[in-house]
């Protein structure tokens, strides 16, 4: 499983689709249409957006899940953006570099196939689209092709939607929310995707603000019940480069594999754990509590490594909460740990408002990589010595919990040595 860019399917984890929207000025309108003056102005500005043929950029993005007060996620990086009718799906192709080291790329999509970028294992796997068949790509396309979606559905949709407008001394602050019973994202165009976590009305809310002295988009904001996600945009040079010239190769680092999406990745497969004892570990809690593998005494351990931003992973807390409380403590523990954010913050925010009060830890890259975690959520379960004996990935109600129970219940009924 590729961990930035999970897609939706039975018993998978589902990670954030990515960043979004913000929008501009001083009246309030709800309907079909955004309004006169208004109007007129998101017109002039979706036209400066439509004669960018190319851009290149500093992009700041932040995440959150909603409720926290802090940014589960800060990424900085340097694009090259590419205006490409020619492609349908999106209509553009860009490189996304580090921004300390414009050598190295991360991200990369030519119209063609999407490159994703593996440091860890040196490693860049291409994908054609051909493994996963979707109505559309899920990619973060880059910023002006972004908000240039938006602005365009905000001018033509008959959806119903409400703007509001805030007009400061240098920018125009725009804000469109979406009421449907689908949540709207931005690949290209408007695509309507149910989120299978929550149920009836699926409200979506973008903000853009816009620049008065360039009349472009330079923040966007997209809020789900899910996510929370910002992209800023900065030292802007428009309309230098061809696309003629982007060659994807190009930006591949000479000393990593090239690998196709789908084919046997070079690590260690995670069941290759089973069998063998525990990696052992010593994490904090979000009060800053250190926790050691060699705390947990119980008979039976069950370790899920999980992500605030997944939801598979929020889905499987009900069951979680009861199983905690099941058995006696010697016979069974239970631990959760979280695999990508480093915010304690995040992780109070998170507990508080799923109300659990099982143990909660913050991982380091170390462990998710001694744990070979590439996706979420994956449970393994350990025996008395801490050898595993099962390991789980992904997550489906009644057919997750009841393999987890029945591992549980035989190695708990195993006569002591």
């Amino acid at each position: 499983m590729l961990k930035p860019k999970n897609v939706i399917m039975k018993k998978a984890s589902i990670l954030p689709i990515s960043v979004l929207v913000l929008m501009v000025s001083s009246l309030f309108m709800t309907g079909c249409k955004v309004g006169n003056r208004n109007n007129d102005y998101l017109k002039k500005v979706l036209n400066n957006l439509d004669r960018i043929s190319s851009a290149s950029y500093c992009i700041t993005r932040e995440a959150w899940a909603p409720g926290d007060t802090s940014a589960s996620g800060i990424y900085n990086k340097y694009i090259k953006e590419f205006d490409h009718p020619e492609d349908t799906t999106i209509g553009a192709s860009f490189v996304s570099l580090m921004q300390e080291d414009t050598t190295q790329m991360t991200f990369c999509y030519d119209g063609k196939m999407r490159a994703i970028v593996y440091p860890d294992d040196q490693s860049i796997v291409i994908d054609s689209f051909k493994n996963v068949q979707l109505p559309f790509r899920a990619l973060d396309a880059p910023f002006f092709n972004y908000t240039k979606s938006i602005i365009r559905y905000a001018l033509e949709t008959n959806d119903s939607i409400s703007v509001k407008y805030n007009d400061f001394k240098d920018s125009l602050y725009v804000s469109l929310t979406i009421f449907n019973d689908f949540q709207v994202e931005f690949f290209g165009k408007a695509y309507y995707l149910k989120n299978p976590f929550l149920i009836g009305p699926q409200t979506s809310k973008y903000e853009i603000w816009i620049s008065k002295t360039t009349n472009l988009p330079y923040r966007v904001r997209r809020e789900m019940s899910h996510n929370i996600s910002v992209a800023t945009c900065r030292n802007v040079k428009l309309n230098q480069l061809k696309i003629e010239d982007f060659i994807a190769a190009d930006y591949f680092q000479p000393n990593y594999t090239v690998e196709s999406y789908g084919q046997k990745r070079k690590s260690i497969p995670i069941n290759d754990l089973v069998g063998k004892v525990a990696p052992d570990w010593a994490l904090k809690d979000a009060n800053g509590n250190t926790l050691t593998l060699k705390d947990l005494k119980s008979k039976v351990l069950l370790i899920q490594f999980t992500s605030v931003n997944c939801g598979y992973c929020i889905l499987s807390i009900r069951f979680l909460k009861q199983l905690a409380s099941e058995y006696k403590i010697k016979d069974f523990d239970f631990v959760a740990i979280e695999s990508w954010t480093q915010n304690p913050n995040v992780l109070k925010s998170y507990q508080n408002r799923n109300s659990f009060n099982y143990k909660f830890l913050m991982s380091t890259k170390d462990i998710t990589n001694n744990y070979h975690i590439k996706g979420v959520p994956v449970f393994f379960i350990l025996d008395k010595h801490r050898v595993i004996r099962k390991v789980i990935t992904g997550y489906g109600v009644d057919t997750t919990d009841k393999e987890i129970r029945d591992v549980i219940s035989e190695l708990i009924q195993v006569k002591e040595d």
